[in-house]
């Protein structure tokens, strides 16, 4: 095994307990609110829990982000989890109330990047032998769920941000942006990997996805180094 692959595992056996608490707590946020506005459909599933085994897609959050961050050396990380059900039509407000499900995803990632930040006040205290480990795991949880937080709120549906604008924009716009919840992964492939793809082979940086979360995600790092008082990254 070369030393560059021996890293790279090395860093996604780190990374893997913060992702799975980020994914967690979002899909488990989205079926409490969904359940507290009227809908109990992922209540009665056993979806409003802190069990990651009731989340996690063996393919979309375990072999998919694995190869690609293998294959890519470290560069390229994208994934899923088992969407939680929600019917809309159950929801007390269906309009209103379908903003608050879908920020609450994205809210409960920006509150745990908060904490994890304000728990690396504790990593001096820890024993020697866990220090290093703990405080690269804090970092990345506020990375991950950073990310996780910017990404999910692209206003392109299925995700949190598509559902949010379809939620808040009048019925002119609203309408045609709900039409593309079918095929708004699809759109979302394509501009994940085909147009990188294509960029690569005539010198342009196509990575759009990219460029769009870089600043929020770059801003939002800094106002929690700045709120908590802690260096982050």
């Amino acid at each position: 095994m070369s030393p560059q692959f021996a890293g790279l595992l090395s860093e996604v056996a780190v990374m893997a307990l913060p992702a799975v608490f980020a994914i967690t707590f979002h899909e488990a946020a989205h079926g409490f609110v969904a359940h507290r506005c009227g809908d109990d459909t992922a209540w009665n599933m056993g979806r409003v829990t802190f069990n990651p085994l009731k989340h996690i897609d063996p393919i979309g959050t375990v072999a998919m982000p694995l190869l690609l961050f293998l294959a890519s050396g470290g560069k390229f990380l994208f994934g899923y989890a088992k969407p939680v059900p929600v019917s809309f039509d159950r929801l007390r407000h269906p309009r209103r109330d379908m903003v608050y499900v879908a920020l609450a995803g994205p809210g409960i990632n920006v509150l745990l990047a908060i904490v994890s930040a304000l728990l690396m006040y504790l990593v001096p205290h820890l024993p020697g032998s866990f220090q290093d480990w703990t405080q690269l795991n804090l970092e990345y949880s506020v990375e991950i769920n950073i990310i996780l937080a910017v990404f999910n709120m692209i206003p392109l549906p299925p995700l949190d941000g598509g559902r949010v604008a379809v939620g808040i924009l009048p019925d002119v716009l609203a309408l045609p942006l709900a039409r593309l919840e079918r095929v708004g992964i699809l759109i979302l492939i394509g501009v994940l990997f085909l147009l990188p793809m294509i960029g690569d082979k005539f010198g342009v940086d196509l990575n759009i996805v990219g460029s769009v979360v870089e600043g929020p995600v770059n801003w939002l790092i800094g106002a929690i180094g700045w709120l908590t008082g802690v260096r982050v990254g």
